[in-house]
């Protein structure tokens, strides 16, 4: 079960049947089957203070996504700042729509494996998230 929350803001619009179903299949192409993921939306301020809590970092950022997947089944949290999502969407050109949509595909090929802290896994998750898009938009 995939479910959306927000915390003390308001929830973005998004067709959440169409992402959901878009969340199982690009799970699914990486060999991951979905269970229990709750998408968190928030403030800048709420995940800064889940990044200092939790990971030991002081800045802001744009997902936190916490895995509690087992075996071939991707389960977790995942915060997402709705004020670094619209920053960041003027900052790479883009529509809030597209970049609220990268951010939450993130989370995901997170929960399936990737990772992006080297700049070659970095390069790997642009590749991910951009064939993603693509299969949502097609």
């Amino acid at each position: 079960m995939i479910s959306y929350y927000a915390e003390n803001i308001k929830i973005p619009k998004m067709p959440k049947r169409k992402i959901s179903a878009w969340i199982k299949d690009i799970a699914a192409q990486n060999g991951k089957k979905t269970g229990e993921i709750a998408y968190i939306f928030c403030s800048d301020d709420r995940i800064l203070e889940m990044n200092k809590q939790y990971l030991n970092h002081d800045y802001y950022t744009d997902v936190i996504t916490f895995d509690y997947g087992e075996m071939d089944t991707i389960s977790g949290d995942i915060f997402i700042s709705m004020d670094t999502v619209a920053s960041n969407a003027k900052k790479f050109n883009t529509t809030s729509e597209n970049e609220l949509y990268r951010v939450v595909i993130h989370g995901i090929l997170h929960l399936c494996g990737f990772n992006d802290k080297s700049a070659s896994d970095e390069i790997i998750m642009r590749e991910k998230e951009n064939e993603a898009l693509r299969r949502l938009y097609t």
